[in-house]
């Protein structure tokens, strides 16, 4: 029979679930990330930081390595919110370097070779495709995260007295909303650069410096107008007021907690804004 007397007949076969299609994105991309002997290398230094924390909760809770050293050591060696605060504060800079190593080779090469239409063209919306981006983002950076801070707060509720977890669980429901609001920011802003800018070594420089530049500007004018409202455009003091609010830290003067909550909202929205504008099937040029 010629082809052209064939009708036209739907696919009958078995359907992949949507859940499956959605992790095939970062099931390969995490493949191809740890191929990368920099990424292991970055990954298992971010590592060096909790293992630390876990010597100092293993001295904390033995009283009787540091029993003769003096009374005030025993308020150094608390576990309490500033240890928690410090810990999230070091591992939220290994993940910025983290998420500049691995973001811009996420949207930036489907950008430069036109794959778009091929990812769309099938059962893929575009809100799938950056949630599929983002899973990987998230898995990578909460392996140096909460993840090892689960640990270190299981750790301690092991190691003190039986009362501990009823009077402090709300540092581990802290540490976990705490991340999970700073890998939200990290992703998208290493989404948006990776989709804005198809050259992966400036969409790195770029993530990078989005942070550390607004810190900078944002202590810059703080100084020189000697107000506080600059931190307004410092994405990560605005978390570490949340921070400070969920592990019940005093917050620090200059922002308080709704203007933060409002600031990294609208930080978000933005970043989602250049995603809708970038991720189109097809791009027209009037």
């Amino acid at each position: 029979m010629a082809v052209y007397k064939r009708g036209y007949q739907r696919y009958q076969g078995p359907v992949t679930g949507h859940y499956t299609r959605l992790m095939a994105m970062p099931r390969y991309a995490w493949e191809r990330l740890f191929q990368q002997r920099l990424m292991i290398v970055l990954t298992a230094v971010s590592c060096l930081w909790p293992l630390l924390c876990a010597v100092f909760i293993y001295i904390s809770n033995h009283s009787e390595l540091w029993a003769g050293l003096g009374g005030g050591l025993k308020k150094m060696l608390a576990i309490d919110a500033a240890f928690f605060l410090v810990y999230m504060n070091v591992q939220s800079a290994f993940c910025i370097l983290l998420a500049a190593l691995a973001g811009p080779g996420l949207i930036a090469p489907d950008l430069s070779n036109n794959a778009l239409p091929l990812y769309f063209s099938r059962p893929l919306s575009r809100l799938d495709y950056v949630a599929a981006r983002m899973m990987t983002l998230i898995g990578m950076l909460s392996l140096v995260t909460w993840l090892p801070g689960l640990i270190l707060f299981g750790m301690q509720i092991g190691m003190a007295n039986s009362g501990w977890f009823a009077a402090h669980w709300h540092y581990g429901a802290g540490l976990i909303a705490g991340f999970f609001i700073w890998i939200l920011i990290v992703s998208m802003v290493a989404l948006a650069s990776s989709a804005y800018v198809k050259w992966r070594l400036i969409a790195g420089a770029l993530i990078l410096g989005f942070f550390f530049v607004l810190a900078g500007a944002a202590r810059m004018i703080n100084g020189i107008f000697r107000v506080e409202w600059g931190s307004v455009i410092n994405p990560a003091m605005a978390a570490y007021t949340v921070w400070c609010a969920l592990l019940g830290k005093e917050i620090p003067e200059g922002m308080d907690i709704s203007t933060s909550l409002l600031c990294l909202g609208g930080l978000i929205a933005a970043l989602g804004l250049i995603l809708e504008r970038k991720l189109r099937p097809v791009e027209v040029i009037s």
